[in-house]
């Protein structure tokens, strides 16, 4: 299905085989492929085309066409990587503006890398990228996962204390790693301790977050960080244990406080996908857990707990959040109301 899509969006020709009449059985993609047919008709509700129901290659075919068709301003993409750098493009060059959930163009210098409460003022990076580019539209990354929860975790301590140096170790859940997912022996009774290129970006990414906005670019953070990626048995929900070395020295109450007082920028309170409260303090001495935390905010919030002195550096703690929620789709849909609230849309 998305290499159908890359290969429309990247305008080249869709090859179906022999007549088309062909049918499959889609059980495993029932919602991916429903969603296709009912953008191509104009329909909305919810469909299973799997379990015995077969569609034709060639209506499929003819369905991403149709749908590939887009005329909205906004356009989500969660393309795989293989196939999303070179799409995105194409949109941003036709005048759209691509939420990407995709890695490609996340650390491009003109692409903001932006959650919506910590660093909103990167937005100011389209201009840049649409001058040097020559898109009428233009592309805005959410960060990969882990990053996300551990950066909502961070945001009211750097903005407060300062990070220089941390230290992070993840426990991530296998819903994360997508379908089909990480192999049943694999995983059950297991920790499987390397998820492929997943520490390179918690190490890069944070930098950015956390970074200035200084003419036409994005003067990152100079903070060292250090991160091992651990996938385990848990179906949703990423768990990230971090000791953090401050620029000003704060005691462990200081920094609670600070977490518990902070709302993140204001031009992103009371949006429609925004959380009450981006981040909460866990009080309880063996939360946050996912099984108990995840649903949070809608599973936009991020639970913080166990935070106390670190005897190596200043602080540690651990952080829990919704992967699939505010670590992927969420994060794309909120960016999308704040470029509209920032008037940063022709027809907003």
């Amino acid at each position: 299905m998305h290499c159908s899509f890359g290969r429309i969006a990247n305008g080249r020709e869709l090859h179906v085989f022999g007549d088309g009449r062909q049918t499959r059985d889609y059980v495993y993609v029932a919602d991916v492929v429903a969603a296709t047919l009912a953008a191509s008709s104009g329909s909305a509700g919810v469909y299973n085309v799997g379990t015995g129901i077969e569609t034709s290659v060639l209506e499929l075919a003819e369905g991403c066409k149709r749908a590939s068709g887009v005329d909205a301003e906004i356009v989500f993409s969660a393309l795989d990587s293989s196939v999303a750098g070179e799409a995105e493009e194409r949109f941003a060059a036709a005048g759209r503006h691509v939420l990407s959930n995709a890695r490609n163009h996340r650390m491009d210098p003109d692409v903001p890398l932006v959650i919506a409460e910590v660093n909103p003022d990167h937005l100011g990076l389209l201009e840049v990228q649409r001058r040097r580019r020559g898109w009428r539209g233009g592309i805005v990354t959410n960060g990969n996962c882990s990053t996300i929860v551990a950066a909502l975790a961070l945001a009211p301590i750097h903005e407060r204390f300062g990070i220089e140096k941390l230290f992070v170790s993840t426990m991530q859940a296998v819903s994360g790693a997508g379908y089909p997912g990480v192999p049943t022996l694999d995983i059950l009774g297991n920790v499987v301790p390397h998820i492929s290129d997943e520490e390179p970006k918690i190490e890069s990414e944070l930098g950015k977050f956390f970074g200035e906005l200084r003419g036409d670019e994005i003067r990152h953070a100079p903070i060292t960080v250090s991160a091992h990626a651990n996938r385990v048995p848990v179906e949703n929900g990423h768990t990230i244990c971090m000791s953090i070395a401050l620029r000003e020295r704060a005691e462990v109450d200081a920094v609670i406080a600070a977490i518990e007082q902070w709302q993140g920028a204001s031009v992103a309170r009371g949006l429609p996908t925004a959380p009450a409260r981006p981040v909460v303090i866990a009080r309880e001495p063996d939360r946050p857990q996912p099984r108990r935390d995840i649903g949070l905010g809608g599973g936009m919030t991020v639970s913080v707990g166990r935070v106390r002195s670190d005897p190596i550096l200043d602080i540690k703690l651990v952080a829990m959040g919704d992967n699939i929620v505010r670590g992927a789709a969420g994060a794309s849909v909120l960016n999308a109301e704040l470029l509209v609230n920032c008037g940063l849309l022709p027809g907003a």
